[in-house]
């Protein structure tokens, strides 16, 4: 069953495909290349599995094919600037259409040369990982990481179209899974009690791939953050929410080192870090918060920081965030389950205890 969404941003709007084995159907791809050249960027993982299925939807290009490593590790202006090196040297014009097929590393650094590449081109994201099915590939959010800080290098480019095969997801190891699943849970805390409602009761049937369950979940989470994103394009506002538990968790994959935990994992504590502080600011009920940690622990999700990480290296990098302003650290909240904001008032000795209990 195919379901269609768009995203709705006046002439940036662009339509998201959802399905099975879709990916190898040219009807959800030609429609959004506009010039003969294409360039496909993928992993080392992925392109043995997804490459040849991908150029047999594209009859009558001239396509190029850059394979990267594969991991956050190699997120990096280093790694992006053989995409740069791979268009020039194939001669890659104005009307060039990349596409990122992988998950949130590919598709970002893909997006980001786009944006980038002879001031912009075209992109299109077939996102492989749950994570960025329904996350990073829906938005326009590019970029790469720093050693001082994640995704601090980027830029705001939409795709053109998301094409999102369902099917690709059953080849995922399950810690992979797992840390898509931590996104998805993230909607229904800041958006979406009735959806968080319903993975409690069917986590099971998600992290078994079981068709319907992950085609609702994927299809649930991207109206969500679509909804989002056509509100607040480029992040001034309601759009930051959806960075719940991100900015402790972006400072464990700093600390850890990019790639040793994966993202989801340190989304996942991170976002029970932003309940129990909003616990202790007297917001949050805490049954809300023994409510998600169970279901995180279902998909076997950390829900703990990394032992050698103290109060104080936590707060030195979440210094170095998107959303501080003028010096001042702002944290996404819940204040009930489904209704999330973004605020500098909390309390630092509230912080403090919630570092300390994780």
């Amino acid at each position: 069953m195919m379901r269609t969404l768009t995203v709705d941003l006046g002439e940036r709007s662009y339509p998201i495909f959802i399905g099975e084995n879709i990916l190898g159907h040219p009807d959800y791809l030609l429609p959004y290349i506009k010039g003969q050249q294409v360039c496909v960027v993928t992993n080392e993982t992925i392109a043995p599995l997804y490459l040849e299925q991908l150029m047999n939807s594209l009859p009558g290009f001239q396509v190029d094919v850059v394979v990267l490593p594969d991991g956050e590790s190699f997120k990096t202006l280093t790694t992006l600037n053989q995409i740069f090196t791979a268009l020039l040297e194939k001669r890659h014009n104005r009307t060039t259409t990349l596409i990122a097929l992988g998950g949130g590393v590919v598709g970002d650094m893909t997006g980001f040369a786009a944006a980038s590449y002879q001031r912009g081109v075209d992109f299109i994201q077939v996102p492989t990982t749950l994570l960025s099915q329904v996350d990073s590939s829906v938005g326009g959010k590019t970029g790469v990481n720093h050693a001082l800080g994640k995704n601090m290098i980027g830029a705001f480019h939409q795709p053109n179209a998301v094409l999102i095969d369902t099917k690709v997801l059953s080849s995922l190891p399950r810690r992979e899974l797992a840390a898509g699943f931590a996104e998805v849970v993230k909607y229904g805390l800041i958006s979406d009690p009735s959806f968080f409602c319903w993975l409690e009761v069917n986590v099971e049937r998600i992290m078994s791939c079981e068709p319907e369950a992950l085609a609702y979940a994927v299809e649930r989470s991207c109206q969500n953050k679509a909804t989002v994103v056509a509100q607040d394009e480029k992040e001034g506002g309601v759009r930051a929410i959806l960075n719940l538990g991100h900015t402790f968790g972006h400072a464990i994959e700093t600390a850890q080192g990019y790639g040793n935990w994966l993202h989801g994992e340190a989304v996942a504590t991170g976002m029970l870090m932003a309940l129990d502080l909003s616990c202790r600011e007297g917001w949050l009920p805490t049954e809300d918060l023994a409510r998600t940690q169970a279901l995180l622990l279902k998909a076997s999700l950390p829900v703990r920081a990394p032992e050698d990480m103290t109060a104080e290296t936590f707060i030195d990098l979440m210094a170095v965030d998107k959303k501080v302003l003028d010096g001042e650290l702002r944290l996404v909240l819940v204040s009930e389950l489904g209704k999330a904001l973004v605020t500098k008032s909390f309390s630092m000795s509230n912080l403090r205890k919630t570092l300390a209990a994780f």
